[in-house]
């Protein structure tokens, strides 16, 4: 009993006192399972929880949109663009993953700078339209389709001995070919994991397989389209590449390691043939809407895909932007051993691709993956 009142407890005293002051008897403890909690306001006007809770999500909802379109705005109007209107007359270009997104546009600007392009696709069918369409709207005949699966050693190494048979001539080698992580570990049928094989095993084999070419057209280019994504790895574990440690696999990390590794082969490749005549660099796309992620079971990787991307990402023509500068700009010609954003030489890139040592150590552990032979060592 509380003293001076008729209530035996004080939360019955605190209870009794909310009913007179709010003017409805609300019983917070012995209200049926869920029903709602009304409350009295000032004014007498009768709410619910829910329906501020709703109000207050709607608004967060509302706001959170209005800047992230402010936001998208602002960063494609800043995005860089290739200024140069250099022509690639003469000039042979090949580039893995060209029937959609970054990798079409390039195609395109490549085409109607006049080059011969060679584009890369596991989807022989997709990509033959996507050619056709480029011929009919530049003119350019020379618009070729070759089948090349990167996730599959056996696919690239016959990519490359007929693009060797075929060709005279390589200027360009973009390796943007990639794809953007799986829930679940899932192995090629040369026991490499998925994603790892697709965005850097395939594409250390073609750049190695293809590199004699290239020192034979200098002044050539290597373009390697990485990400900022890289950026989420903080630490390679050079033993665990192909993820076969247990409980060390999921989409977002294998995703993000096989950025950090496009960055670290890059840089080793690009010591390795410093006097040979050819400019080898990585590159961040940006942000951009793309199809990479649209197969993707990853509960992150979808979410940027269907959400943020749509309203925060560059367009694909503009996505490829910095490709086609490393490309085609006599200023990048120059260039070697570095990464780019937005067409122009970027200090984004983390400590950890970086380090020349583990880039060398990452170059030996994807020799022995790739299986190279010695007369596929070309450096």
């Amino acid at each position: 009993m509380v003293p001076g009142s008729n209530f035996d407890s004080a939360s019955a005293l605190a209870r009794h006192r909310l009913d007179r002051t709010c003017g409805s008897n609300i019983n917070i403890h012995n209200r049926p399972h869920g029903t709602t909690l009304t409350h009295i306001s000032g004014s007498g006007v009768r709410y619910t929880m829910w329906e501020t809770v709703a109000g207050v999500s709607v608004f967060v909802v509302v706001a959170t949109s209005v800047i992230m379109v402010a936001f998208g705005i602002v960063y494609r109007r800043r995005c860089g663009r290739a200024a140069t209107t250099n022509d690639l007359k003469g000039q042979t270009v090949v580039i893995t993953g060209a029937s959609a997104g970054i990798g079409k546009e390039a195609v395109r600007d490549f085409a109607h700078r006049g080059a011969r392009v060679i584009m890369g696709c596991r989807n022989l069918q997709k990509a033959s339209k996507v050619a056709n369409e480029i011929e009919a709207s530049t003119g350019n005949k020379s618009v070729v389709v070759r089948e090349l699966d990167t996730s599959s050693l056996t696919s690239v190494r016959r990519f490359a001995s007929r693009i060797l048979a075929e060709e005279h001539r390589l200027d360009v080698l973009v390796l943007n070919a990639g794809i953007g992580g799986t829930a679940e570990r899932v192995l090629t049928l040369e026991n490499l994991e998925l994603t790892m094989a697709t965005n850097h095993f395939g594409h250390f084999l073609l750049a190695n397989l293809l590199l004699g070419l290239l020192k034979k057209s200098q002044p050539s280019r290597v373009i390697v389209v990485a990400s900022m994504i890289h950026s989420q790895l903080k630490t390679l574990d050079i033993e665990n590449l192909n993820f076969t440690k247990s409980g060390t696999f999921w989409s977002t990390r294998a995703y993000s390691q096989s950025k950090a590794c496009n960055i670290l082969f890059a840089r080793h490749l690009a010591m390795l043939v410093k006097d040979c005549g050819i400019a080898v660099n990585s590159m961040c796309p940006g942000m951009v809407a793309t199809e990479i992620f649209k197969k993707s079971s990853g509960f992150i990787e979808g979410y940027l895909y269907r959400f943020m991307v749509p309203i925060l990402g560059k367009t694909p023509e503009q996505g490829a932007q910095t490709i086609i500068h490393l490309a085609v700009s006599e200023e990048a010609a120059t260039i070697t051993n570095a990464f780019f954003e937005d067409c122009q030489v970027s200090d984004n890139a983390t400590n950890l691709v970086l380090d020349d040592g583990l880039a060398k150590k990452l170059w030996e552990a994807s020799e022995a993956y790739v299986h190279l032979q010695p007369e596929e060592v070309h450096y």
